[in-house]
Parts: C-alpha cells; sequence; structure tokens
C-alpha cells in the first residue's frame, strides 16, 4: 500500500479517538463490531457512525462484507496516519516527502522536521503478496496460533529500533535512530547509495576488508546480521564507507543456527564482490575462530544480545514471542509425537468425512431407486385398471 499523508492535516481528534479505539479492538478481533468501538471511544454512537464513515471514504478503515455482525477493520493506512501522528505529536516528524525504495518488508520515504531538517520514515509492511511465508520464517509469532500482519510489523520495528538503537551508541556505523511509533521507525538520512546500485569502485579489495571486519565486529558483540548482502549495504557517496541497514533479522552468536547465519552473510559478499567486481580473495572469517579470538582479546566488553535487547526497551515479552519459534524448532514439531498425533487426528476425521460423504450418497441413491419403484409400481396398477375397463367395455359392446 502507497502512503498518501494528504488528509492526515484535515483529521479531527474525535476521527482520532475513533480511530484508535478501531485498533485497540483489534488486538481481540479481526471484525472490530461497532458496539465496542462506541464503547471505547466514549462518542455517541450517531457520531460514530458518522465518523466511520468520513474514515471508510479515506480508506484509513474498511467495513467487512457478509460479517455476521455489523464491523470494521483497520486497513494499512490507517496504522501508517496513527502512527505519524504519534510522531508528530513528538515535534519527530513535521512533513512527508516521496517515496524512495519499496521492498519486500517496508516502504522508505523521506520526511523532514519543523526545521527542515531531512530524515528517513520506514514502514514496515510485513504481509506482502510476494512474502507470506515470513511466519514460517521470521520468528515473530511465538506461541500465538495466529496474528495479525500489522501486530508483526510492529514488533519487527521494535526489534530493528532496539538494535539499530544500541548498535549506533556502540560506534557501527548504522543509521542514526530518531523515533519509533508502532510500524514505522524514523532515522537520520544517508546520503548514500546501495551496494547493488555501484558498478565499480576505486578498490574492491579495501571495500570487501571492511565488510567483513564489519560482520567479525558483529560477531564480537555477540550478534550476526543475518541479511548482510549488497540490498543493506549503502556506500557514503563522499568517503566511500559502508553503512548498514536492516535489522530485524538479527540473531544472537548462541542462536543454535548461528554459525549457518553467520557463514550464509560470509557468503554473500564473496559471492557478490566475486561477479560484480571480479574479485575473489582467499581471506574471509570462520565463525569458530571468530567467537574464540573475541574471547580472547575480550572485545565484546559484555556487550551482548540479552543486554541489548534489555538496555533498549525491547523487553522479555517481545523477545519471547520473537524468539520462541524458528524454522528449524518447527521441524523438528513436524517429527514430534504432539504433531503426528494431530496429523493422525486430521487423516482419520478426513476419512471419516469420507466414509460419511458415500454413505450420503448411497443413501441418496437408495432414496432415488425407491421413488422409481413406487413411480413404476403406481404406472403398471394405472395400465392394469385402464386395461380391466377396456375389456369390461368391449364385453358390453359384444353383448
Amino acid at each position: 500500500m502507497k502512503l498518501d499523508a494528504t488528509d492526515l492535516r484535515y483529521i479531527t481528534s474525535d476521527e482520532f479517538r475513533v480511530l484508535t479505539a478501531v485498533e485497540m479492538g483489534s488486538k481481540n478481533h479481526e471484525v472490530v463490531p461497532t458496539v465496542l468501538i462506541v464503547q471505547i471511544s466514549g462518542l455517541r454512537n450517531g457520531g460514530v457512525n458518522k465518523i466511520m464513515g468520513s474514515l471508510a471514504k479515506r480508506n484509513l478503515v474498511a467495513k467487512v462484507q457478509n460479517s455476521k455482525y455489523d464491523g470494521y477493520r483497520l486497513t494499512y493506512g490507517g496504522y501508517d496516519y496513527l502512527a505519524m501522528r504519534a510522531l508528530s505529536k513528538r515535534d519527530s516528524m513535521y512533513s512527508v516527502g516521496n517515496q524512495i525504495g519499496v521492498g519486500k518488508e517496508s516502504d522508505i520515504y523521506i520526511v523532514a522536521d519543523a526545521e527542515g531538517n531531512e530524515m528517513v520514515l520506514k514502514l514496515h509492511r510485513l504481509g506482502r503478496i510476494s512474502f507470506r511465508a515470513i511466519k514460517e520464517k521470521r520468528d515473530y509469532l511465538g506461541k500465538r496460533k495466529s496474528a495479525s500482519w500489522m501486530y508483526m510489523s510492529r514488533l519487527a520495528a521494535q526489534k530493528e529500533w532496539a538494535f539499530m538503537k544500541v548498535l549506533h551508541e556502540h560506534g557501527f556505523p548504522v543509521p542514526r535512530p530518531i523515533d519509533q511509533a508502532r510500524h514505522c521507525i524514523l532515522m537520520g538520512f544517508q546520503d548514500a547509495y546501495p551496494l547493488r546500485q555501484i558498478s565499480e569502485v576505486p578498490s574492491p579489495g579495501k571495500l570487501y576488508s571492511e565488510l567483513m571486519d564489519l560482520i567479525v565486529r558483529f560477531a564480537h558483540a555477540g550478534l550476526i546480521h543475518g541479511d548482510f548482502n549488497e540490498f543493506n549495504i549503502l556506500i557514503n557517496r563522499v568517503t566511500g564507507d559502508p553503512v548498514v541497514i536492516d535489522f530485524p533479522q538479527m540473531v544472537s552468536t548462541s542462536h543454535e543456527n548461528a554459525e549457518w547465519y553467520f557463514n550464509r552473510d560470509v557468503e554473500c559478499i564473496r559471492t557478490f564482490f566475486r561477479r560484480r567486481f571480479r574479485y575473489e580473495s582467499q581471506l574471509y572469517p570462520r565463525f569458530k575462530s571468530t567467537l574464540s579470538e573475541g574471547a580472547e582479546k575480550d572485545q565484546g566488553d559484555g556487550f551482548r544480545l540479552d543486554v541489548v535487547v534489555s538496555a533498549s526497551g525491547f523487553g522479555r515479552k517481545e523477545a519471547r514471542i520473537l524468539e520462541e519459534v524458528s524454522v528449524d524448532r518447527f521441524y523438528h514439531f513436524r517429527h514430534s509425537k504432539t504433531f503426528l498425533s494431530s496429523t493422525w487426528k486430521l487423516s482419520k476425521m478426513i476419512r471419516r468425512k469420507r466414509v460419511t460423504t458415500v454413505k450420503r450418497r448411497r443413501r441418496k441413491r437408495k432414496r432415488t431407486w425407491e421413488r422409481m419403484k413406487t413411480k413404476l409400481s403406481s404406472m403398471k396398477s394405472c395400465q392394469s385398471n385402464s386395461s380391466k375397463e377396456t375389456a369390461k367395455a368391449n364385453q358390453l359392446r359384444t353383448q
């Protein structure tokens, strides 16, 4: 969905109050009943209905058709407006400019504050058609059986904000974090190009070494980027220094698949430099040796993932939701007794339904055959009666 901030300045406080009520009701309802919206907002019923119509015209809420009750659901447009209003109330953002980037997970816009300083607004948009497998690929769902894409977008933004803030404080080359609200992150503007758009560099070997050193620095701090490639690396236009972006998929070096993530980050850089710049080096970091070097030199200084998360306002509850369910645990679950028993129950239910369907068809055929037999017998009786009457009439004529 494309961000349209044209009507943001014209929305009244009552409309935002109703929009907030829809958001609060969405925690427990996929379709929020109008009665609940009235209760949460504290406004009159007639006024709420009028406001809901106005919000629906702006595509901030959507009335669900064929619902069992009269209700609405919050759209990404309404969620964007709530987040931008929160940022503007804190005087973090004043105006919205053009879109400068779009991806599978987010949209990027240029914004400015009241003094005209340019910033970058990132809106997480989990659940795009091309990225539907995120519930399995990322750890956002936790123990929940289901969750809305907006809720997972909010968790992704909170996690990225937590890592960006702490990494910036510890001197890592990341954008300057400014503010965060719901699924939006406000960060400093970088006068840089994505690495994927650069066809040649003055010294490929120097840039290669800097990127590998960054991977090692992350590992010494107890972190693995998880998606360290040409799409998430910016090159400063003036200095040529790399800047790393996109942190929702970051994991700890104590993660059960940490070595696989580390090797994938390293291999992504090696492959890109080999294809784009025809540069290949036999020097690249190994996971175990990198961790042992960090432990010997004590370069981490206690800067571990658990300390980072708790110090950045990303609490244990959110971390537990994001990290309890992973693809590998889902793989182990597939071979567990719980999964097998549930699969057996499902197959049993399917067989039962199939047998019921066959029995129903047999009963239907039997009833149809009985009706046909009754009809045939009645037709035969009618024919016999008519033949008897014809014979009696002929007999009377002969007499």
